[in-house]
């Protein structure tokens, strides 16, 4: 076990401050409050913002993730400032702020046009991949 840590921590240098990726989404009715069952409304809803924002996380560090390992979100602070119609397109930026050994940090903006439709915090960690799908699964 402590050598699975060992490998996760010889990796943690392939990531610096700075990465960046960002995704697009355009709203549908999929994507709503009501589909998702966060609301009764017919706008992006909050789990589908949340969702565009780990997605860009990941983009950012998909170029660099060694093949055995991925990241997991581990924290989320997410302030969903403004409503988005179906039909627009959202874009979720996101920038790596962080390395603190596993842990990855990174700020996240989800933009509407010129609009800020939300904005906030990511954190995610560094993690074997095959140890953690086993640990989740009971198999480990």
């Amino acid at each position: 076990m402590e050598q699975q840590r060992d490998r996760s921590r010889q990796h943690t240098d392939v990531f610096t401050t700075g990465l960046t990726a960002r995704v697009e989404l355009t709203v549908t009715v999929a994507d709503t409050a009501q589909a998702l069952g966060s609301g009764d409304v017919p706008v992006l809803g909050t789990p589908r913002a949340l969702a565009l924002a780990e997605a860009a996380t990941v983009a950012a560090t998909a170029t660099r993730m060694p093949p055995d390992m991925t990241t997991v979100g581990t924290r989320v602070e997410l302030e969903h400032r403004a409503p988005t119609p179906i039909g627009r397109t959202v874009v979720a930026a996101a920038r790596l702020s962080q390395v603190d050994g596993r842990r990855l940090v990174f700020d996240v903006l989800l933009t509407d046009g010129e609009t800020t439709i939300a904005e906030g915090v990511v954190e995610r960690l560094l993690v074997d991949r095959q140890r953690f799908v086993a640990r989740a699964t009971g198999v480990a």
